[in-house]
């Protein structure tokens, strides 16, 4: 009966947190209806091959998320479902990898917690909702690093096959930087290195990774390699021209606000002994290189780090399962979960505007009921308990963040609410220096992207203004002025 009840919880905390409000919001930013575009243009075209973006050849990134959104569109999901289901979908296929991967090799306790930590922290369910490329490459490729713990720990090669074409995927979806992140493997394997290179091995990585880049070449020549490889992979790293430039340190902070409310357990990763495990001692070398490399790179942006997550938090959840005394560490786990209440007020302002110009929340008696957890926790539950609380509570918060935030977001973020106001206008409307964000989700939902203002002038106009210094409204649709004569 127990072993049923907690079966019904746990598919209901997964719908909660990764189907449930899917279409609550319109697609948001300037990228998820760029890629959104490009994979219904595939349904649409029948093409695969080359991406195109309203029309016309677009090379930033390879092709697995446009196959996920198009064979989404084939199957009858719509404009705003289509490019997220297959992405939560695979967030929780890996998670159930993920905890029989880790149960095997550190035992069901710290599989267990490693994958609530995972499956709960702010960053996981954040990448797992939209539809871009971060969680994708992040699942595929540590799916692969995780089968290769086998190799890592006693050089058994039996699922290095398996590993590379999920490596392989990897590519597929997000270009070179999986192969990067996956230096740790040589560090680790040594003299072992060479079995990457049996024919069984790479043969299976090339067979997966590398066709669609020959075909797409073929069809596109030189463009396709100076703007994907040039411009967005070895660009990106080094130079300033993407503009997403960051300092050195910008990841400590953005990885400690990813593995919210779990981030005091890195407080329990100190220990020397928990890495005399090689395994353990392979995933930490896996979080510290790739924090390291996404450090040194000239771009940063917050989903570059989702790839450390999976390590970091199997590491927290293997200390979490070893120590004795666990109730500080987890109180102020439930502590955090006050981040909640607060994100929901900030969240719709800060994604508009940024969170410098959103305005300080405002207290709520919400706030105190994370307190009262963690007292709970601190005094009556044990660690299994404890973590499982506040599992469950995030999962609560997420339901109730959903319920009040997401309607405003998709007011001050989304393009789908200004398109339903001028759909049926669409014929006389033209569109006058909006963010990119905005004209991206106006072109995603219109199809066809309205015209400019100043190439062709119409009776209706959408513009944006300024809701007070340095905070940019929502746009809005506007009547031309009379031409002068």
């Amino acid at each position: 009966m127990r072993a049923r009840l907690a079966a019904v919880v746990l598919v209901l905390a997964a719908y909660i947190l990764f189907f449930h409000g899917l279409t609550a919001t319109g697609l948001l930013g300037p990228d998820e209806p760029r890629y959104a575009s490009i994979g219904r243009a595939m349904a649409q075209s029948g093409d695969w091959i080359t991406p195109r973006l309203w029309g016309e050849p677009w090379f930033e990134k390879p092709a697995l998320l446009y196959w996920m959104t198009g064979a989404a569109f084939q199957f009858g999901l719509g404009d705003d479902l289509a490019p997220r289901f297959p992405v939560a979908l695979v967030s929780v296929a890996f998670l159930a990898f993920y905890w029989r991967v880790l149960g095997r090799h550190f035992g069901p306790r710290a599989a267990g917690f490693s994958t609530a930590v995972l499956g709960t922290s702010a960053g996981w369910l954040a990448y797992s909702c939209v539809g871009v490329t971060d969680l994708p490459m992040t699942a595929a490729f540590s799916a692969a690093m995780l089968l290769a713990l086998d190799w890592v720990d006693t050089g058994a090669r039996r699922r290095l096959p398996a590993a590379a074409a999920l490596l392989g995927l990897a590519v597929l979806a997000k270009g070179l930087v999986p192969l990067v992140l996956a230096v740790p493997l040589v560090l680790m394997g040594r003299r072992r290195t060479l079995d990457w290179f049996r024919p069984s091995v790479a043969g299976v990585f090339l067979a997966v990774a590398v066709p669609w880049y020959a075909l797409c070449y073929l069809r596109n020549g030189a463009p396709f390699i100076d703007t994907f490889f040039w411009q967005h992979q070895f660009g990106r790293f080094s130079t300033e021209a993407l503009k997403h430039v960051q300092p050195f340190w910008f990841y400590a902070p953005v990885l400690a606000v990813a593995l919210a409310p779990w981030t005091p357990l890195l407080a329990l990763l100190g220990r020397r002994t928990l890495y005399h495990d090689r395994r353990a001692a392979f995933l930490l070398l896996w979080a510290v290189f790739g924090f390291l490399f996404f450090s040194a790179a000239t771009n940063k942006l917050p989903g570059y780090v989702l790839p450390l997550l999976p390590a970091v938090a199997a590491l927290a959840g293997i200390a979490l399962a070893q120590a004795k005394r666990t109730a500080p560490v987890l109180a102020l786990c439930a502590v955090m979960l006050v981040t909640i209440p607060v994100a929901a007020q900030v969240l719709p302002a800060a994604l508009a505007a940024g969170l410098s110009r959103a305005n300080p929340p405002v207290f709520s008696w919400v706030w105190l009921v994370p307190f009262a957890l963690a007292a709970v926790v601190w005094r009556r539950l044990s660690d299994g308990r404890g973590a499982a609380l506040i599992a469950l509570a995030v999962t609560a918060g997420v339901l109730y963040l959903k319920v009040s935030a997401f309607p405003a977001i998709d007011q001050a973020v989304s393009a789908r609410t200004l398109w339903k106001e001028v759909s049926s206008r669409r014929d006389n409307v033209c569109v006058r220096d909006i963010r990119r964000a905005w004209r991206y989700g106006l072109n995603y939902y219109s199809v066809t992207p309205l015209p400019d203002c100043d190439a062709q002038p119409k009776p209706l106009r959408i513009v944006e203004d300024e809701a007070g210094p340095g905070r940019p409204a929502p746009p809005r649709l506007i009547t031309a002025p009379p031409a002068s004569r």
